[in-house]
């Protein structure tokens, strides 16, 4: 079938091969800065907005050649293909490990943690933990989410050596435990040593069932990256809340690292939250001028991805078909990904998504990684290099045909940073995020929102933004034509 589709793409480059020869041989030292252009002409999202990019813009392969003769390398080339408010769009210089997907680990003591200045010091700082990771170094010490330290080794952290002695110092060290009242930092004798070990993450941080009235209500705090596997494997907690029959689920994103993803993962993950739209319409995409007819009178189904029936072909989705999902995308200034702003967006015709925290950035395109062959996919590559290039393509549209540019608007607001002197404890109503959450979940009582920083701390550094993914966007697989 994929041989037939590639007979020809008139649409896109008819205008372009009439008017080159095809007896022309690319200089070797063009190969590259030709694949860049010609990818970003074919399917790059803005392609009409650029004049360099236009069917007309050459009227020869000498042109052209001169054109990109005059580029010092394919990057530079690239980034003058782009409109200036593109931040997605990226050439890889190697592609080799792009498909290698790798668990999330690190060599770490499990303490993660945010730093604020300390009033009334210009250089002092005080650091507090945010929590603790399961089954870390830091687990077995006597530290909690919550408490405060101001010193490494018996060296005072400044804003001038923290990052020196707390992040890139020794593998072990002592930390030295205050109490803080808001104001005054009081010493203590309480030492803690932690050491820094292999450590790999579990897929779900905290997962927890609210009875509450005729509510029963699922927590899952998510702290991995949205890759096929991480996703994955949250099949099995969502047979764990469907065991206990939850009729409502809370999915806590403040601590997630996640930027881009899959749309393949995210409908996954759609599906094991409902489960009743199997086969549905889960979103739509729409290409570029060139692009968008040719798929339309091609093959206009690969423009539709419908929620899966099955996780894999041998595995059911242990689907809790909810009606109301709640999304907690806030925690130090976290406004969520473009991924999670495709599940929002696909599952809101279906269901309702309450969205807890701060208005989304409103990313909503797809990307493609294009690879230097004839359609542009990988077995057929020229190896001569290992250039790709990953462009915006399309703009996701859910079945209403509505999409997210302008991002979402939250049904609760929460403060940019968490109250460091009243934590709680994770998991737990004493915690102020969850329980503001779970009482709006039982009564839809939004409740009115709390000062915020009224103390004025200066936040510096928090460890979880330190390791959140550079969100590159959702990405697509998808046949192209042969566009030679």
């Amino acid at each position: 079938m994929k041989n037939l589709l590639k007979a020809s793409y008139i649409v896109i480059v008819a205008i372009f091969l009439t008017q080159c020869s095809k007896e022309y041989t690319l200089p070797e030292n063009l190969v590259v800065q030709d694949f860049v252009w010609k990818g970003l002409n074919a399917y790059y999202l803005h392609q009409d907005e650029i004049a360099d990019l236009s069917d007309r813009r050459f009227n020869s392969d000498q042109e052209l050649n001169a054109y990109l003769g005059g580029f010092a390398d394919s990057e530079t080339l690239f980034s003058n293909l782009l409109i200036s408010t593109d931040e997605k769009s990226s050439l890889l210089e190697d592609y080799s490990d792009l498909n290698v997907e790798i668990p999330r680990s690190g060599f770490l003591n499990g303490m993660e943690f945010g730093i604020i200045a300390e009033p009334g010091s210009t250089q002092n700082i005080i650091g507090y933990v945010s929590h603790i990771l399961p089954n870390s170094n830091a687990t077995s010490k006597s530290i909690l989410r919550g408490e405060f330290f101001n010193a490494v080794n018996g060296v005072q952290l400044t804003q001038t050596n923290f990052e020196d002695l707390l992040i890139n110092g020794t593998d072990s060290f002592d930390l030295t435990m205050v109490n803080f009242n808001g104001t005054t930092v009081t010493p203590t004798t309480k030492i803690v040593s932690l050491e820094k070990e292999n450590y790999s993450y579990d897929t779900a941080f905290l997962e927890k069932t609210f009875p509450i009235g005729t509510d029963n209500i699922g927590y899952l705090m998510y702290n991995n990256n949205l890759s096929k596997s991480s996703i994955n494997n949250l099949n099995n907690t969502f047979l764990n809340f469907k065991n206990q029959s939850i009729n409502e689920l809370v999915l806590d994103l403040r601590y997630s690292i996640s930027g881009g993803s899959f749309a393949k993962n995210i409908t996954n993950l759609a599906s094991m939250i409902t489960g009743q739209f199997s086969d549905n319409v889960f979103t739509k995409e729409e290409w570029n001028s060139k692009a968008q007819p040719w798929f339309e009178a091609n093959q206009p189904d690969s423009l539709i991805t419908k929620f899966p029936t099955k996780l894999n072909s041998t595995t059911e989705f242990n689907s809790l078909n909810l009606t109301d999902v709640y999304i907690i995308l806030n925690g130090n200034n976290f406004r969520g990904s473009s991924a999670i702003e495709l599940l929002i967006n696909s599952l809101k015709p279906y269901i309702n998504v309450h969205i807890i925290g701060a208005k989304t950035t409103g990313n909503n395109t797809g990307s493609i990684t294009l690879y230097n062959s004839e359609d542009y996919d990988f077995p057929l590559r020229n190896e001569t290099h290992t250039v790709a290039l990953q462009p915006i393509v399309l703009s996701f549209y859910n079945k209403d045909d509505q999409t997210y540019e302008n991002g979402f608007t939250p049904n609760i607001t929460l403060c940019p940073n968490e109250d460091i002197l009243d934590l709680g404890i994770l998991g737990e109503r004493s915690e102020p995020i969850l329980d503001r959450v779970l009482e709006y979940v039982t009564s839809n009582n939004t409740g009115t929102n709390v000062a915020c920083n009224p103390n004025n701390y200066t936040f510096l550094y928090n460890s979880i933004n330190n390791q959140r993914e550079v969100d590159k966007g959702v990405f697509i697989e998808q046949d192209l034509p042969n566009t030679n």
